[in-house]
């Protein structure tokens, strides 16, 4: 099967790359309106981008009447962000932060998530979430349908049993992400496995990397 993307419509495109692309990690987004409202919202389209420096990709659809989403508007305006990381306690609030609300109401308080101050940057972090990175904005970039928000992390936190802090290892044993699929599909990534010649070679356990 060969597929000419000229020949798709902007949905169809989008259909074909978000249902093959998979799985995304998702970020829970938390950034500060004008009035001070905690904005929180979930994205997919997100991933690492580098270590030097520390960067982090976020691409926001643009709506259908022209508008900004509220995360893309607060970070243009603020140039702040939190990038929360989803495991599957955190799930279920998660999908349910990513129902438009009023800018005037706060996603966190309308699914029980408590905020807590930040370090470095002005938005809160979310207590519940297993892993936050707290970003400064470092380039923007612009298409047709979207806006791409390259972030600098300036500081993380994580859940105290996570990380071993001698060899910089995360234990997977306590660490439950989630990943989206197509559509509202979402998948447990605890069916983790090593190739044999990488299993054979290997320092560390599988729940620890």
């Amino acid at each position: 099967m060969n597929i000419n993307f000229a020949h798709l419509t902007e949905h169809q495109r989008y259909k074909m790359m978000a249902s093959l692309i998979v799985p995304r990690p998702i970020a829970l987004v938390t950034t500060l309106g004008p009035t001070g409202v905690v904005n929180a919202a979930p994205f997919s389209m997100f991933n690492m981008m580098g270590e030097e420096p520390p960067i982090v990709m976020l691409s926001i659809n643009r709506l259908q009447d022209g508008y900004l989403k509220d995360t893309a508007a607060n970070i243009q305006r603020s140039q702040e962000f939190v990038v929360h990381m989803c495991d599957e306690d955190l799930a279920e609030q998660m999908h349910r932060c990513g129902e438009r609300l009023p800018p005037h109401e706060s996603e966190l308080d309308a699914v029980g998530l408590t905020a807590v101050p930040s370090c470095a940057v002005a938005p809160p972090r979310i207590a519940e979430a297993p892993v936050a990175f707290e970003c400064t904005l470092w380039e923007t970039l612009e298409t047709d349908s979207r806006q791409i928000f390259i972030g600098q992390v300036r500081w993380m936190h994580a859940r105290d049993e996570l990380i071993d802090t001698e060899t910089w290892r995360v234990r997977l044993q306590h660490y439950h992400p989630v990943g989206r699929f197509g559509a509202s599909f979402y998948v447990k990534t605890n069916e983790r496995y090593a190739l044999e010649a990488q299993a054979q070679s290997r320092s560390t356990s599988i729940d620890e990397m």
